[in-house]
């Protein structure tokens, strides 16, 4: 439970740091180039209790291949997530844990299940469906996305503040 608790603070606290970040210019990556953000996030499930984590996040590479790192404010490494197909990488400290995709790796390390794919889409400002998943992408030119996970239960808000790296 503590592990846990301190994976997802280390998740939301990358995220977080999406969130802080000055917002970037909206362009595209073009075919092979590699798309990556950095910035603060948060993350609230409003389980019982409430587990709310934030952190500061560098996001690098596509659905299929990529790496986020969480840091905390000051710079110290949280956590480092590295995917490809068929592996999740999840370093935290000396310690590796390996997960057969991205989207368990996320689910193990926080408790919520975040559309890593649909993320990436968002964050480019696409509005990918995701079944139980409502994001806001209003603000995206200001560099600020918001996610409500509505199912399954417990509902979970993503907040992000990001620019493009």
């Amino acid at each position: 439970m503590i592990r846990r608790a301190l994976l997802l603070s280390a998740c939301v606290g990358a995220l977080a740091v999406a969130g802080c970040a000055t917002p970037g210019t909206s362009k595209q990556a073009g075919p092979g180039e590699i798309e990556a953000w950095s910035g603060r996030l948060s993350l609230r499930i409003d389980s019982q209790p409430a587990q709310t984590f934030s952190a500061l996040f560098e996001l690098r590479g596509a659905p299929q291949a990529g790496e986020l790192t969480l840091t905390t404010p000051i710079g110290n490494t949280l956590a480092q997530l590295h995917w490809s197909p068929g592996e999740a990488l999840l370093r935290n400290g000396s310690e590796t844990r390996r997960y057969d995709s991205v989207d368990a790796l996320v689910e193990a390390a926080t408790g919520a299940a975040i559309p890593v794919a649909a993320l990436f889409g968002w964050l480019a400002g696409r509005e990918d469906h995701v079944p139980g998943w409502r994001p806001d992408l209003s603000q995206i030119g200001a560099g600020k996305l918001q996610a409500t996970r509505e199912s399954p239960e417990p509902r979970a808000d993503l907040r992000i503040v990001f620019e493009r790296a």
